[in-house]
């Protein structure tokens, strides 16, 4: 789901929509980048928690740990190709959207498993 998801974030937003201006500012990196970025993660955290396996999907600590695994992989992958291109504000953004976005679809996931 993370990886087919951001590939439309890739060849759409970042290909057609993001223009150097529009990346200048913050609202502009906040509207192309960031914000793309927590539906892509709540997406994947959604879907992770969907096909975590019944017996253990109720057990919180193994749940939460399925539902942000994935998620947490790409941050740490994202991190570890692009250090030396972080800034102190992609850096800080990149990690409150994971968190988001987890929170998100972990929170999705719950409501719609009530529902």
């Amino acid at each position: 789901m993370l990886v087919a998801t951001e590939y439309v974030q890739a060849t759409v937003v970042y290909e057609h929509v993001a223009t150097p201006e529009r990346m200048g500012t913050f609202g502009g990196r906040l509207l192309l980048i960031h914000l793309p970025d927590a539906v892509c993660l709540a997406l994947a955290a959604w879907a992770a928690a969907r096909a975590h396996r019944e017996p253990f999907r109720h057990v919180p600590p193994h749940h939460l740990a399925a539902v942000v695994a994935v998620p947490l992989a790409a941050q740490l992958l994202n991190m570890a190709v692009r250090w030396e291109h972080l800034a102190a504000e992609g850096l800080l953004m990149s990690n409150v959207v994971m968190a988001t976005g987890c929170a998100v679809g972990y929170l999705v996931a719950r409501l719609r498993e009530d529902g």
